[in-house]
This record gives structure tokens, sequence and C-alpha cells, in this order.
């Protein structure tokens, strides 16, 4: 084979691991995206920028020749122009090691900047083409050695006259590169294609839930004056949806249609059901105000959080489902395998507002809260009753059946303890002596909170103010006006609950059924 000839062969296989590369850049970039920041695709965000600045004209022509298809057939361009780019980046690898890698890095540089330049880029939307294009140049690098180290073989002279070009030093160079190419080519379709697959069906779910309207509640919480003190630092009355902690074991958050959506309750019943979305809202909605609690919530931590739901009472549907004679537990069931032992008293008695939610403040349950359905009641740790994502509720006994956190060092029944929270000031953030409010949060759910008391520098115990309460299952908030002088100062605040009883002061870990102590903050004073 001529000179010229096998050049122009090793050009082609090097243009060929330019492609492969980035089709590896692509999909590495689609399943970061995936995982981190959905709206950084580079490739559709260069086709969003493209769009955004071609001119009116090409645009009108681009419609009047592929009506519908355009943006079929913009992307169809964009697949052929990363091709082209990437062929000529591969053969600039084998011929200037790191000319090809560079040309790689500069193109995901470019997407980078079409994603960050878009309306809606989240924080970590520059890590999709940076993961891409670390795993698109290392590839084309590794694809080039291998090609080089192959040329090489070929063209080096043989001791031998008669020896043929495909002799032992030429074979397994080219099949380590075919194989190494191959390979990634294959999985970097698996990968790409799934991720944005994945993508794509979650967004459409997410134009489900934008879409949907829930039917208006029968009745709505009513917020009373005084129910949120105005202290700069302190926790809002309702947590906004953004803010709400969330606490689940679900590594990506479940994406379910509710038109497909089913509850089905079984175990100890006479009348198993299974209930569709429509037929849960045809049940009437009622707005609740309810504090969660997560047991993983240290003294003083952010572990916890105030909305308006709007559901279904679970005791309706369980009280027609018939629980039968010696259970005393329901295991709820999320989509993604996760369960909660809930006692089957607290679901089914009148004086507890135990729901199935299917809206947070005001709107369609977010995605990482639950969508469509979860579980909320007051007076228990997430852990033991706040199911998100729900597709199962089993009546059956805490003998019979355990749920997920229970082997894990869990308790399997986990009321919420009686807790405060101080807000403002906080510890390691320096004051200005003068007039100050020391302030926070306290919860005691399903009892209320009659005060809440503080003592600086271990002094008398000082009754606080409190916001007016939504209810005995939320929590309120408490304020103190303090002189500060210069100094260090030492603030501690406990809570009393309408039974009189007051928040247990000895610390606790958070297992196996939830902390307690008093939090006790050192402040500086200047």
């Amino acid at each position: 084979m001529g000179t010229r000839t096998a050049g122009a062969r090793f050009w082609s296989y090097a243009a060929g691991a330019g492609v492969v590369s980035a089709a590896v850049l692509l999909a590495a970039a689609e399943l970061v995206a995936l995982l981190t920041a959905r709206e950084a695709s580079p490739l559709l965000a260069v086709g969003s920028f493209v769009i955004d600045i071609v001119p009116q004209p090409l645009k009108e022509l681009a419609i009047s020749t592929f009506g519908e298809y355009d943006k079929i057939a913009l992307l169809a361009g964009l697949g052929l122009a990363v091709v082209v780019a990437s062929s000529i980046a591969g053969v600039a690898e084998l011929v200037k090691p790191v000319w090809g890698v560079a040309l790689l890095t500069v193109g995901a540089g470019l997407a980078t900047a079409a994603i960050l330049t878009r309306a809606g880029a989240t924080t970590f939307a520059f890590l999709p083409p940076l993961a891409g294009a670390a795993a698109g140049g290392a590839m084309l690098w590794l694809l080039a050695r291998r090609l080089r180290a192959w040329r090489d073989a070929a063209s080096a002279p043989s001791p031998d006259p008669g020896a043929v070009a495909t002799g032992s030093a030429v074979a397994p160079n080219r099949r380590a590169f075919l194989t190494l190419a191959l390979i990634s080519a294959a999985a970097a379709v698996v990968v790409g294609v799934g991720s944005r697959a994945v993508s794509v069906a979650t967004s459409s779910i997410a134009g489900i839930r934008e879409a949907l309207r829930l039917p208006a509640p029968r009745s709505k919480v009513s917020i009373p004056a005084g129910a949120e003190l105005d202290v700069p630092g302190l926790a809002p009355l309702i947590t906004p949806n953004r803010d709400f902690y969330r606490v689940d074991t679900a590594l990506s958050v479940p994406s379910i249609d509710p038109q497909t959506w089913r509850l089905s309750i079984d175990g100890m019943v006479e009348q198993p059901l299974e209930i569709t979305f429509q037929e849960l809202l045809d049940r009437g909605l009622d707005e609740y105000a309810i504090t969660l609690t997560c047991v993983s919530n240290e003294v003083g931590g952010g572990l916890v959080g105030n909305a308006i739901w709007t559901g279904v009472p679970v005791r309706d549907l369980l009280r027609a489902a018939k629980p039968t004679r010696g259970a005393d537990m329901v295991l709820s069931r999320s989509v993604d395998g996760f369960t909660a032992s809930t006692p089957l008293e607290t679901l089914i008695e009148d004086g507890r507002d135990a729901i199935l939610a299917v809206s947070m403040n005001g709107e369609s349950l977010p995605f990482d809260h639950g969508f469509p359905v979860r579980m909320v009641v007051p007076g228990l740790y997430g852990y033991v009753s706040a199911t998100k994502w729900l597709t199962q509720l089993t009546v059956t006994t805490f003998e019979q059946d355990e749920a997920y956190w229970t082997p894990r060092g869990y308790s399997a029944e986990a009321p919420i303890k009686m807790s405060s929270r101080i807000d403002t000031p906080r510890a390691g953030t320096p004051i200005d002596a003068g007039a100050i409010a020391i302030a926070g949060m306290a919860w005691a759910q399903t009892i209320g909170i009659e005060r809440v008391e503080v003592s600086i520098d271990d002094g008398g115990w000082q009754p606080a103010e409190l916001s007016a309460p939504l209810n005995d299952d939320t929590w309120v908030q408490w304020r103190l006006k303090w002189e500060a002088t210069p100094g260090t100062h030492y603030i501690t605040a406990r809570a009393v609950d309408n039974d009189g009883a007051v928040q247990i002061q000895e610390r606790a870990p958070i297992a196996p059924d939830g902390s307690t102590g008093w939090q006790r903050l050192l402040i500086t004073v200047r």
C-alpha cells in the first residue's frame, strides 16, 4: 500500500476517533445534566443560541422550507457541524498531539458560554459541558495515542522483506484502537440517548404538572393577626417550597404521571382498594397547616418546615377499606421502594389531620416533595409518616412488618419531640451593642406551645413573646427584646407545651428517635 494511501487511511480513522470523542463528550454532558442541571444540555443550548442569533429572514426561510420540522432540521445541521468539527479535531490530534484536545475543549467552552447566557441557567449549569470536555478530551487523547502506535507499527521497516503489514507488531495496536473506539461509541450512544430520553420524559411530566389544575379546597387555612413576627433573620411562618428541607432516599427524583398513578390499600382489610388520582380529588380537598420535622434534625437545626398542604384525610380511605381486628400499623410505600411505619390509630383518629397531600403552599406538590401524592402526618417524624411519591398503603402489624429505617437503627414509632430554636442572633456573627431581638421558632406538634423562655448568661428564665399560632400542629415564632452589652454572652432557649411539659434539657443524638436538648449559643457583642 502506498504511503499516501496509508496516510489517508489513518486520517480517516483519526476523523472517526474525533467523532467518537465528541459523542463521549455529549453523552457525559447529558448524563451530568440529567443529575445536576437539566437545562444544560450542550447541543440544545447551542441550538437555542443559534435560534436567538439567526437573522429573521433565515428563520422565515427555515420555517417555510421545513415547516414544523425546522427544529429537527436545526438539530440535524448542528449534528453535522459537530461531526465535521470533531473530525478535524481528530486529525489534528493525530498530526499534532494535544491540538485536537484543545479544539475539543474550545468547542465545549463555546457550549458552556451558550448555556450560561441562557435565561434560567442554574448555579451548576457549567458542570455538564465541563464534565463532557474532560471525558471527550481524555477519550480523544487515548484513541489518538493508540492510532499513532498502530500507524508507527505499520510504517516501521520490517527486518524480514517477506513480512506482511499485518504482522505481530501491527495487529495488537489495530485491535486496541478499534476495540476502544467501538466500545466507546456504543457506550456514548447508550448513555447519551438514555440520559436525553429520561430528561425528556421528566420534562413532559413537568409540563403535565404545570398544566394540572386542582379543585379549589372546600376549606382554607385562616392566618390570624399576629401570626408572624417582623424580626430580621427569623424564619418565615410559612416555609417557601424552594427552601423546604428535603431528606429522602431517592437518588433520582421520581417522575410520575398523575393519569397513571394508582394508590392501592391492601393487607389486613376487608375491602382492598385501588384509587386513581382523579378519584382522590373527587373526594374533596381541604387545606391544612402542618409543620414537618425530620428525625435527623439536630438541636437548633433547619430540617423542619411549615407549609399549607391541600389534601384528603387518610382516615376516610382507611375506613373505606375497613381494617381488620389486630392491625396496628400502616406500611406506606413510595414508588422508589421506601417504606414508613405509621401507627394505624394515628391515621384513623378524628383529632389528627393525617392527609394524603396533593398541593403545597398553593401549588401542585413539587417533584422533590412527592408529586403527585405524599403523606403528611402531624406529630410524627417524617421517616415514619411523610412518605413521598406514595403508591401503596398496607394495613399490617408492627410485629409482622418493619419499615425502611427500622433495621437501620431507628425506632419503629417516633412521635416528634418538643423543641425550640434560636434563629437570631447567630453564633459566630458579632452584633452591635444596644437593643436587639432574640428570636426563633418552637414546635410541639399536636399539643402546641404555651410559652418559650430565654436565659441570658445562665440567669433567670424570661418569657418571650409568642406569635399567634395557626393551630397546635404548626410551629410558632417567638422573640425577646434584649439590651445587649459588649462582651460575650450565653443565650439559652426552652419551650413549654400546652400540657405544661418542659422541653427536655438533656442532650440526645438523633438516633433512634430524635434529638433532645436546649439550644445554647455563645454570642459576641461589640
